[in-house]
């Protein structure tokens, strides 16, 4: 598994993380997802407060006590949780700095590696957040923070006002919104961790039976017709011992901007069949073509 930088930071991530959402509760399923990630070089693992109202957090810190020393921490804040399992947006300082020490708690560590936060709007006080994450990186309690968010308006003030080393944000052959902004996260160090990447599985190889499940609306700028068309095109470029999923991911990390995608892998089959994926090889011919199959499309809101 390759790794590369985070940013301008120290951070050596895989190229291949495991979002940890998808682990469930069974903690004998999940340490044995975990554990197979470790052992194919995966060293980042992603997760939320949000996630399971803070329990996806402590399973996985119960499952990692015993090797922080040899994996990367990445959780995020923002959703203010309330004790009847719903929450509301709140990216004061105040609740950063308050909810920090209960995700140190679940996790089981005394430091996060990178703490993100999990969104962001305009109408946000941009300067109390920086602020906040600031002290903690003072504190020592996180090494460096992060933004989670697609708004080109939130992504600009954080990339000029504050040290960010990483956004997180979607991005896949079905949606290639993020490739207007990757000249100026790459002129300001900042990384970026993709989700989505198999756009909701749709570019998997259940691609095209999930279209009536996952896009029976369409996908983004697709209607369902032609996400039906578009997956049956980019089989077509398909060499033999190539699937589409290896095409998904090899497509996003050839972007020198991108340090990671994280995927989600809800069984130890899964996470071997996204592996396989990640180890196929394909020419710059074939993924230029993949890019001239699919759109072009930039963001239409949140701009100004």
């Amino acid at each position: 598994m390759k790794k590369r930088r985070l940013g301008n930071s120290d951070l050596a991530i895989s190229e291949i993380s495991l979002g940890c959402m998808s682990l469930g509760t069974d903690i004998k399923q999940a340490k044995h997802i975990v554990d197979q990630a470790i052992d194919n070089g995966i060293n980042y693992f992603d997760t939320a407060d949000l996630y399971d109202n803070g329990k996806n957090e402590a399973l996985l810190g119960e499952i990692l006590k015993h090797k922080r020393k040899d994996i990367l921490l990445a959780t995020k804040v923002g959703n203010h949780l309330k004790n009847d399992g719903t929450w509301y947006w709140d990216p004061s300082k105040k609740y950063i700095k308050e909810q920090v020490k209960n995700s140190l708690r679940r996790l089981q560590t005394d430091y996060i590696d990178l703490y993100q936060l999990h969104g962001g709007t305009i109408e946000d006080n941009f300067d109390e957040t920086i602020e906040a994450f600031e002290e903690l990186v003072n504190e020592g309690l996180i090494r460096y923070y992060g933004i989670s968010s697609i708004r080109p308006n939130v992504i600009n003030y954080y990339r000029k006002h504050s040290t960010i080393i990483s956004n997180m944000m979607q991005y896949s052959l079905f949606d290639r919104r993020p490739e207007e902004l990757f000249q100026h996260f790459k002129e300001n160090n900042i990384s970026v961790v993709t989700r989505g990447t198999l756009a909701k599985g749709l570019l998997s190889k259940d691609g095209k039976t999930l279209i009536d499940q996952k896009a029976k609306d369409g996908y983004l700028t697709y209607d369902s017709n032609e996400v039906n068309h578009t997956i049956l095109q980019l089989e077509n470029i398909l060499e033999e011992n190539q699937t589409l999923t290896g095409l998904a991911l090899a497509y996003v990390l050839q972007e020198e901007a991108v340090s990671s995608t994280v995927l989600g892998a809800s069984s130890p089959e899964q996470l071997k069949e996204n592996i396989q994926a990640y180890e196929q090889h394909f020419s710059k011919e074939q993924l230029t073509e993949a890019a001239s199959i699919t759109k072009q499309s930039i963001y239409t809101q949140h701009r100004e």
